[in-house]
């Protein structure tokens, strides 16, 4: 017997399935949140920026609220331009620079801090309306109130990055303060990462095989990977052995070449071979790890959802390794510097998304 279609000709079985108050809310929150984690990634591009251009010394001073305002005459760009002129990387880097050279770096640093506040208002608005309407709730609310909070204090590592870079003598930010502050832009955008993956219901989607602990040991190494990466970044190691595979004539560099610094514990930090081979040695092993994790996944189920996402990390893994190797090699152009840091992002967030979806099998 011929199934009756409805009034717009379309068979009732395959009518769409409405959705509930509750799913639609669940989705709203969702974007929201995946919208906050692409801003965090473009705050880390234009600060990466803000760092290969020299920018972030440009402005000496932390004004949280007045600061949103720049110079609007030529009297208040003269101003800031003298406090400028007070600190070392002027003296030591850029004496003589013109008052449009000047502008040209405050920019940089003043769009940096401004995307910062934006991310607040983008973030706490929507939180407050979304709370107020019942929407989010326990312990999805508490969790959201805590990458509140790990904002707040990535703001004060920021500034406390920059004045260590205000230091009479410095002509650039601490490396390991850059460091940190890297990374913490790093865990939030897997907090946030996270918690959007776990709102969509997957309960319709076919099981999956086990992962176990790989996904998020993935999540680590490259965590740790990028910690790395900001220390060369602040060391300034990569403009130095810019070739691969070997590093200064081999593979491995002589201990004595490596630790030559003493105490032996500061070579992690100040000396730019063990900084940047470092950087080096783990993104073998992190590579090697999500081939490893690939190929286990493959064997065990080849055509599961969970095998390809593993794939898929190793593929964009060892794209972010040569992409590595080509800033090096290069000695960190602009476009490199900044398109590996970006990268580094986007691995991160395949990686974390990886993890939360092999967790609720």
């Amino acid at each position: 017997m011929a199934v009756a279609a409805s009034s717009e000709g379309v068979p009732p079985a395959r009518l769409p399935k409405a959705e509930s108050p509750e799913v639609r809310s669940r989705t709203l929150v969702r974007t929201w949140i995946y919208i906050l984690a692409a801003l965090v990634v473009l705050m880390v591009a234009v600060g990466g920026a803000t760092r290969l251009t020299g920018s972030g010394l440009s402005i000496t001073e932390w004004k949280p609220v007045t600061g949103a305002i720049p110079p609007l005459t030529e009297q208040a760009w003269q101003a800031e331009f003298e406090k400028y002129r007070q600190i070392s990387q002027y003296e030591l880097v850029n004496k003589g620079m013109t008052l449009s050279e000047f502008k040209f770096i405050y920019a940089w640093e003043w769009g940096h801090r401004q995307l910062g506040r934006l991310i607040g208002l983008v973030f706490f608005l929507p939180l407050i309306w979304f709370w107020f309407r019942g929407t989010i709730t326990g312990r999805l609310a508490l969790t959201l109130l805590g990458i509140g909070a790990l904002g707040g204090l990535q703001g004060a590592i920021g500034w406390i990055m920059v004045a260590s870079g205000l230091e009479p003598g410095m002509t650039a930010v601490a490396p390991i303060k850059l460091a940190l502050h890297l990374t913490v832009a790093s865990v939030i955008l897997a907090c946030l990462v996270w918690v959007a993956a776990g709102l969509k219901d997957r309960s319709a989607s076919p099981a999956e095989p086990v992962a176990g602990l790989a996904p998020r040991i993935l999540v680590g190494l490259i965590l740790a990977q990028i910690a790395l990466g900001g220390l060369v970044a602040g060391s300034k190691a990569g403009y130095t052995y810019n070739t691969w595979p070997l590093m200064d004539g081999s593979l491995i560099p002589p201990a004595s070449a490596l630790f030559m610094v003493n105490p032996w514990v500061e070579n992690f930090v100040d000396n730019v071979l063990l900084v940047q081979f470092n950087h080096r040695m783990l993104a073998y092993g992190l590579v090697a790890f999500a081939l490893w994790h690939a190929w286990t996944l493959r064997r065990r189920a080849p055509r599961s959802a969970v095998a390809r996402r593993a794939t898929g990390m190793a593929g964009l893994a060892l794209a972010q390794m040569a992409l590595g190797i080509v800033t090096l090699v290069l000695v960190v152009p602009l476009w490199a510097g900044l398109a590996h840091q970006v990268f580094a992002m986007a691995v991160l967030a395949m990686a974390v998304v990886h993890a939360r979806v092999s967790a609720v099998r």
